[in-house]
């Protein structure tokens, strides 16, 4: 193989991989779930969905009839990255998760 051609590919394999970073970049996420049903079995979970999830900037909670829990995450375009089931998480953990993927709450205090 030339020189010149794993230039070529080593450039390919870089511009590649940073494309890849940044189509998995996470820009939002949503938290789809049924309204009663499954969410009324976890009450760990309803409370994370009803009372915290409301509170993280760029996540929303979108009420599906019959849906189980899950955090779906977002990158730019809406574009689904990932899909994670909250049903066996505690509220606890629910909210380390979604620290964990860079969501942070908003400050419900207002200033004056």
């Amino acid at each position: 193989m030339s020189t010149f051609t794993q230039f070529l590919l080593i450039t390919f394999c870089v511009i590649a991989a940073i494309s890849a970073y940044e189509d998995t970049d996470i820009v939002s996420a949503r938290i789809e779930t049924c309204r009663g049903c499954s969410l009324n079995r976890l009450p760990e979970v309803k409370r994370f969905v009803m009372d915290d999830a409301p509170h993280f900037e760029r996540l929303e909670v979108k009420f599906i009839t019959g849906a189980p829990p899950e955090l779906i995450l977002l990158g730019n375009g809406d574009k689904e990255l990932e899909r994670i089931p909250l049903s066996n998480l505690s509220r606890q953990e629910c909210n380390d998760l979604v620290k964990s993927k860079g969501f942070i709450k908003r400050n419900d205090k207002e200033e004056f």
